[in-house]
């Protein structure tokens, strides 16, 4: 599994482009000038099962904001994080229980942009042993893996809509199993994937 991780660090070395929720729906104007908040999502990698596996939430469905969706460990940069990269750690401690220690970050994506003001910065890691699992109460209400090798084919991923805020949204889907993983985290997946065929 080190060619894969090697293929990984080349790919994220290439120059790549920011995306945004709104990359399938061209007609939304985005306001100039909108000021984005920073935020960091850990992608981790395990190897398990013999195949290696990405690790992802699906969020508490007592959330105020995207309640019960599937979600990198991440979240918002606070004051005391040095930079984003240091925010996705810290969050993924705090949300699954993965200790620092454990993680070897291998690079990081371009910036995702999404409609609740949020710059994104994917990081992705590499997990160097297994680690007891710990959903955040309240925030996390389970942590499941997905094998790399099915988010990384471009051929497993939908575009599917649905109505909101008085119009038709387009989004990536890719789902597995009982999981739906669709919106910003399969946008960004997506953009990894296409990153690691070219």
């Amino acid at each position: 599994m080190s060619d894969t991780f090697d293929q990984i660090r080349t790919a994220l070395r290439r120059e790549g482009v920011e995306t945004s929720d709104f990359d399938l729906n061209p007609d939304v104007t985005l306001p100039e000038g909108r000021r984005l908040r920073q935020a960091g999502v850990l992608a981790p990698l395990i190897e398990q099962n013999g195949r290696l596996e990405l690790l992802l939430t699906k969020r508490s469905s007592a959330l105020k904001h995207h309640p019960g969706q599937v979600a990198f460990p991440g979240g918002k940069q606070d004051e005391g994080d040095a930079d984003v990269v240091a925010a996705a750690l810290r969050e993924a401690r705090e949300e699954i229980g993965l200790p620092t220690d454990l993680v070897e970050v291998l690079g990081t994506m371009p910036a995702h942009e999404t409609v609740t003001g949020f710059q994104v910065t994917p990081v992705i890691a590499r997990i160097s042993a297994s680690f007891r699992i710990v959903p955040e109460p309240g925030e996390v209400d389970e942590v499941f893996a997905v094998p790399l090798d099915h988010v990384m084919n471009p051929a497993n991923y939908l575009v599917e809509s649905r109505r909101w805020r008085g119009t038709r949204r387009h989004y990536f889907t890719v789902p597995y199993g009982p999981y739906y993983i669709w919106g910003a985290t399969a946008r960004m997946l997506r953009a990894w994937a296409e990153r690691m065929k070219t």
